[in-house]
């Protein structure tokens, strides 16, 4: 029994690493000051997201436009680039020195790192 719940705990205790360092952004105002005038970069990517709630950049050689708003926590945005995008989804921030974390679907989806240049 005793093994079993060694292993039960260092699976779960392994699930945590991705957000070890990262604490999150719940203001407004902190994420605000947070990409104010810099890039969010990670390969093949260069955004900025400006202060009027909109989205510009490049991905991967396609223009890259959206528009975002701060709800409740989150960073909620939209996106379009080439002839898809993405729909509304709101976004867990977290931060660690310059990298950002997006976590999709309020904290419970996919994340996406960017670092802030």
């Amino acid at each position: 029994m005793r093994g079993v719940f060694a292993i039960g705990a260092a699976a779960v205790l392994a699930a945590f690493p991705a957000f070890a360092d990262f604490q999150p952004v719940w203001e407004e105002a902190n994420f605000r000051a947070l990409v104010e005038g810099r890039e969010l970069t990670r390969f093949g990517v260069r955004l900025q997201v400006l202060p009027q709630g909109e989205i510009t950049g490049r991905g991967f050689g396609m223009e890259v436009g959206g528009s975002w708003e701060w709800r409740n926590g989150y960073f909620c945005r939209t996106l379009e680039f080439g002839q898809s995008g993405d729909p509304y989804n709101c976004q867990l921030v977290l931060r660690n020195g310059d990298t950002l974390r997006f976590i999709s679907d309020q904290g419970q989806g996919d994340q996406a790192d960017l670092r802030l240049r």
